[in-house]
């Protein structure tokens, strides 16, 4: 990160915390796996990128050398937070539409209602 011009200070400080969501969400999806599991880590994943991307573009920066564009920058400036809503609205679809198949099993239906089986909690 010092050869791009950055801290190794702001790289931890600004990816520690989707680092830490990540993995910590990842562990989670692997050890109680959610109806939409496939949304979950695709938000999970899409956030990391989000948080990445400007260390992405401060490299494609020096690899290009067209740091001085204006245009560049208001470009990156939109598309970090569009990118980071679109994970939380991936999260956000998981959450609201939960799959109707669990385990491989669909839910039967009695009287138009869901027939739910007793899970053992705690």
């Amino acid at each position: 990160m010092e050869a791009l011009g950055v801290p190794w200070f702001m790289a931890v400080r600004l990816l520690g915390p989707p680092v830490f969501l990540f993995v910590a969400g990842g562990a989670l999806l692997l050890w109680r796996r959610p109806g939409r599991s496939g949304l979950i880590w695709a938000a999970l994943a899409v956030n990391l990128l989000a948080a990445a991307l400007p260390f992405l573009w401060i490299g494609v920066q020096a690899i290009v050398d067209q740091a001085e564009r204006t245009v560049y920058g208001l470009v990156m400036t939109l598309l970090q937070p569009s990118v980071s809503m679109a994970a939380w609205g991936l999260m956000l679809l998981a959450a609201v539409f939960p799959a109707r198949v669990s385990d491989g099993v669909e839910s039967t239906e009695v009287e138009g209602r869901p027939e739910h089986e007793p899970q053992n909690i705690g």
